[in-house]
């Protein structure tokens, strides 16, 4: 059970990165169910109820964060969920810390690269693709969902969570 359960945190990861990519959403559904599932693993991992109390607040700072960035336009209103979701899966923490850090050097390259491709005219052959004239139309905004599951990814068997999993699921 916990082998199965280990996996539930990335393949929602893969899920919104791949979801923003191709449609510059993140379902409701994808960031409901981190605060959904998060629980049920806290407590098949052990949790303490002061690092339960300790991810929740993780949790809702982060989505204060979030939408203070959604408000202006700096973020999408999936983005601001998914950032709020991870954080409560990584609580106050080192976590979290490297979370924030690698979502931001990731999320600035990732504009960077978006910023460029907008500026080559698209092939003759990609100009069907949906997904690409999304990405590619300048008056999008960028898919930072791609940011923040790639660092949540890259953070996650290092977490407390991620590693409890882990060591259970051996």
């Amino acid at each position: 059970m916990a082998h199965l359960m280990s996996y539930i945190f990335p393949a929602l990861m893969a899920y919104a990165a791949l979801s923003d990519l191709l449609t510059m959403k993140i379902p409701n559904w994808l960031t409901g169910g981190l605060a959904v599932v998060f629980p049920v693993i806290a407590l098949l991992v052990g949790m303490d109820i002061s690092a339960l109390i300790n991810h929740i607040l993780a949790g809702i700072v982060l989505l204060a964060a979030g939408v203070a960035m959604f408000v202006p336009g700096w973020m999408g209103a999936g983005d601001a969920k998914l950032l709020a979701g991870i954080g409560l899966w990584f609580g106050w923490g080192t976590a979290l810390i490297d979370f924030l850090l690698l979502t931001a050097v990731a999320g600035g390259g990732l504009t960077l690269v978006i910023l460029v491709i907008r500026s080559i005219p698209l092939p003759t052959f990609a100009l069907s693709w949906d997904w690409l004239q999304r990405l590619h139309n300048k008056k999008k905004g960028i898919p930072y969902g791609i940011a923040l599951a790639g660092a949540g990814l890259l953070v996650y068997p290092t977490s407390g969570i991620g590693h409890a999993l882990l060591s259970l699921a051996n």
